[in-house]
């Protein structure tokens, strides 16, 4: 009897083990409401809505070479404004240094007379420049640079018809330059305050030019007929 309560009681045990072995597995736990379950080998989720992603690892947010990173609009015509103020600070002050040692070393009357007008009429515009650039709070040049203190140390070694002559090619060179980014100037000025000086100041270097044109054929003339006495 014993013997056969023994047999039935691991024949039980037996099948309780079996039984057990073949249970399935426990499912797993699913994910919030709203959210997708996770999948092996699946990508990272997005980020939150509004929030730029970050770059894959290694990889930077540089943009691709070549390619400059954004500037602020109107920011290389503000700096071109900027630049022509300084530049024509530098050729007023030029023209009136020139013009002051022409008062003094020419031996025609009418370079004599055209650089006295060099003087007055540019150191008026440079007065009214300098208070532009100061609202605007741009540097200028206090004195002129090595390039016009070279050609101020040229004329001064000359005298006579040789000066003149060379004080009339060089302001005709220059007016000539002048006119031209005047011009240029008073439509591409982005400020409207540099835009007026510009269109205010045209038409005198206009009637400069003009002077300058008929003095320099005046000259040659005048040479020519001296060298042939």
């Amino acid at each position: 009897m014993k013997r056969t309560m023994a047999l039935v009681s691991g024949v039980i045990i037996s099948c309780t083990a079996l039984v057990a072995t073949q249970a399935p597995s426990q499912p797993p736990p699913l994910p919030p409401a709203g959210q997708a379950p996770a999948r092996p080998g699946s990508q990272t989720p997005p980020p939150p809505v509004g929030q730029t992603p970050a770059p894959p690892v290694g990889q930077t947010s540089t943009p691709p070479a070549g390619k400059a990173s954004a500037q602020p609009v109107g920011h290389s015509k503000k700096t071109t404004d900027s630049s022509f103020i300084k530049k024509a600070a530098m050729g007023g002050m030029a023209e009136v240094d020139l013009g002051q040692l022409a008062s003094a070393k020419a031996s025609d009357d009418k370079v004599k007379s055209f650089a006295q007008r060099m003087v007055t009429d540019h150191g008026k515009a440079n007065d009214e420049l300098k208070s532009l650039a100061a609202s605007k709070e741009i540097a200028v040049p206090s004195a002129p640079d090595s390039k016009h203190q070279a050609t101020h140390e040229r004329l001064a070694k000359l005298s006579g018809s040789a000066f003149d002559r060379a004080y009339v090619a060089d302001m005709l060179e220059d007016h000539k330059k002048d006119v031209a980014e005047f011009t240029h100037q008073s439509t591409a000025a982005t400020d409207p305050d540099v835009k007026a000086w510009v269109t205010k100041t045209l038409p005198t270097l206009q009637e400069h030019l003009k002077m300058i044109e008929e003095l320099s054929t005046d000259l040659h003339v005048a040479t020519a007929s001296r060298s042939t006495n």
